[in-house]
C-alpha cells in the first residue's frame, strides 16, 4: 500500500478491530535462524505434541476472528515457524472455509514465509487466491546467511532468492521483511541497493533485539529471556551477540531514509518510514510497538492456545483456547488486566518528556529493560536508535504533512529538497503561491507564502 493510501486509510471512522497472528504449524520451521526468538516456544509444549493445526481448530480460529472484528476488513496472518510446512492442501480448505463469510466482510490472507519451499504451485494458489507474501530476507547473500541457515548449517540465501523469481514470474503481491542484527545495522545502503537492484518495493526493517535467558526463561527450556515487568528495575540486560546496537539501528534507518526521500519516494515503500509518517499526520501509528498502547494484537497457536503478543507468548500470557472461549473476550480480558494499557502507564519520565514521544510511545514492551538517566524502570533498549532516526526525519515529515494538506503526491517533497518548490495558487493553498523548501540543517515547512 502507497503512502498516500496509507494515511487516507486512516482518516476513515473505522472501530478499532482486532490483529491476530496464527501458528499453523506452531513454531517448528525448517530453518533454524540463530535470531529466531520463535522457534524456542516447542519447549512449551509436549515434545511428541503434533504442532500441526487440526481443520477443527482452523475452522474455529475463522469463525471467531470474523465474528469478532468489528472493522468490515478481516486480514488472516499466516505465520510460524514456516506456514507453508502445513502444505498447500491446508490453505485451500482456508480459502474454502471462509467464503461463507464473504457475504458481509472482506477477507484478504497473507502469509510469512522464508520462501525456501516455494513452487510455482504455491505461487499459481497464492495468485488465484489474492495472499499477500511477505518474504524474510534480510539483504545481499553475505548478510542474509550470517544468521539464517538450515538445520544442516547450510545457507538459505538462494533457495529464497529463488522463492523470490517465482513469486515474480506468478506475478503474487510480497514484500520483505529485513531483520537488522548487529553486523546488518553496519552496512545500510548495501542492504538498501541490494533490495532496489532485486526490484524489492515494499520493505519492512525489524531491529534484532534479544537478551540471554533469565532463570525463568531456564526453567522453561528457553535460550531467550522472558520480556521484562516494566516497572520493576530489570537485572538481566546481558544482550546476545547478534542483537542489533541502538545508535548503529537508528544510523541504519536515517541513512536509508536519506536516499529514499531524495530519490525513491512513491518509487520504494519502506513500512519504517510510513509508520512515522501516519504518527506525523497525527494518525497515531499502525504498529503495535509505537501504538500509544497493544494488547489488540494476538497470536494464535497450532492448537487454538491464544496469547496476548506474538511476543509473549508464555504460559503467563496465557488468554484462553479457541475450542472454548470467545477470540473477543479473550482480547478484550488482555485489555482489561492491564496488559495494553501497562505500556503507556509505566512511561519512565524521560519517555513522557520525551519530543518524540509520539512517534515512539517507548516501543515494544519486550524491549524495554534499561533503566532511565532518572533512573527509572521500563526503558527501550533502542531508545537512543529511535530518537536519531525520529529526530533526524522530523523536518521531512512537516513537508510532507504540508503536501498531503495540498492534495499532492508525496514524491513532490524529492523536489522540495535543498531547493525551492513552488506550487501555484489553488483553492487548497487559499488562492495564494506556496513555496515549500526543506532547508538543508535548517528544518522544513512553508518557506513563505507569497501572494
Amino acid at each position: 500500500m502507497s503512502t498516500w493510501n496509507t494515511i487516507e486509510k486512516a482518516r476513515l471512522d473505522i472501530p478499532q478491530g482486532i490483529h491476530a497472528i496464527a501458528k499453523p504449524m506452531g513454531s517448528t520451521c525448517n530453518l533454524k535462524c540463530d535470531y529466531c526468538f520463535y522457534l524456542e516456544k516447542e519447549n512449551l509444549y509436549l515434545a511428541k505434541e503434533n504442532l500441526r493445526m487440526p481443520d477443527g481448530v482452523m475452522k474455529a480460529y475463522i469463525k471467531s476472528y470474523v465474528q469478532s472484528q468489528p472493522t468490515p476488513e478481516v486480514e488472516f496472518v499466516w505465520q510460524g515457524g514456516e506456514p507453508t510446512l502445513r502444505g498447500i492442501d491446508f490453505y485451500r480448505r482456508v480459502v474454502m472455509y471462509q467464503k461463507p463469510y464473504l457475504a458481509t466482510k472482506t477477507i484478504r490472507n497473507a502469509i510469512q514465509t522464508n520462501g525456501t519451499l516455494l513452487t510455482d504451485e504455491w505461487c499459481e494458489f497464492f495468485r488465484q487466491n489474492g495472499f499477500l507474501v511477505g518474504l524474510s530476507l534480510d539483504g545481499p547473500e553475505d548478510i542474509h546467511n550470517r544468521y539464517r541457515r538450515n538445520r544442516a548449517g547450510h545457507p538459505s540465501f538462494s533457495e529464497v532468492i529463488r522463492g523470490m523469481r517465482l513469486l515474480k514470474k506468478w506475478g503474487v503481491e510480497f514484500n520483505v521483511l529485513a531483520c537488522v542484527a548487529r553486523e546488518t545495522a553496519y552496512r545500510p545502503l548495501d542492504v538498501y541497493h541490494f533490495f532496489k537492484e532485486q526490484g524489492v518495493t515494499f520493505i519492512q526493517f525489524t531491529p534484532v533485539v534479544e537478551r540471554m535467558p533469565d532463570q525463568k526463561a531456564a526453567g522453561y527450556g528457553l535460550r531467550f529471556a522472558i520480556p521484562p515487568a516494566l516497572d520493576i528495575r530489570e537485572t538481566n540486560t546481558q544482550i546476545t551477540s547478534w542483537t542489533v546496537e541502538p545508535e548503529k539501528y537508528g544510523e541504519f534507518l536515517t541513512a536509508i531514509f536519506d536516499e529514499w526521500v531524495r530519490q525513491d519516494v512513491g518509487k520504494v515503500f519502506v513500512m519504517n518510514f510510513e509508520w512515522a509518517l501516519n504518527a506525523a499526520v497525527g494518525n497515531g501509528s499502525p504498529i503495535c510497538i509505537f501504538s500509544r498502547q497493544c494488547g489488540r494484537a494476538v497470536a494464535v497457536e497450532h492448537n487454538g492456545d491464544v496469547y496476548a503478543c506474538d511476543h509473549h507468548v508464555y504460559p503467563e500470557y496465557l488468554l484462553g483456547n479457541l475450542r472454548n472461549d470467545d477470540l473477543a473476550r479473550m482480547v478484550q480480558s488482555s485489555v482489561n488486566s492491564g496488559f495494553g494499557p501497562h505500556k503507556e502507564d509505566t512511561l519512565p519520565r524521560c519517555c513522557r518528556e520525551c519530543d518524540v514521544l509520539q512517534a515512539c510511545w517507548g516501543g515494544c514492551p519486550k524491549h524495554r529493560f534499561i533503566q532511565s538517566p532518572h533512573a527509572e524502570p521500563g526503558l527501550n533498549y533502542l531508545c537512543a536508535g529511535y530518537k536519531k532516526f525520529f529526530r533526524h526525519s522530523a523536518k521531512y515529515m512537516i513537508a510532507f504533512r504540508k503536501l498531503i494538506e495540498l492534495d499532492l503526491e508525496p514524491s513532490y517533497i524529492m523536489r522540495a529538497i535543498g531547493r525551492p518548490l513552488v506550487i501555484p495558487p489553488s483553492e487548497k493553498t487559499g488562492h495564494q503561491q506556496v513555496v515549500l523548501w526543506i532547508k538543508q540543517n535548517y528544518g522544513a515547512g512553508t518557506d513563505r507564502i507569497e501572494e
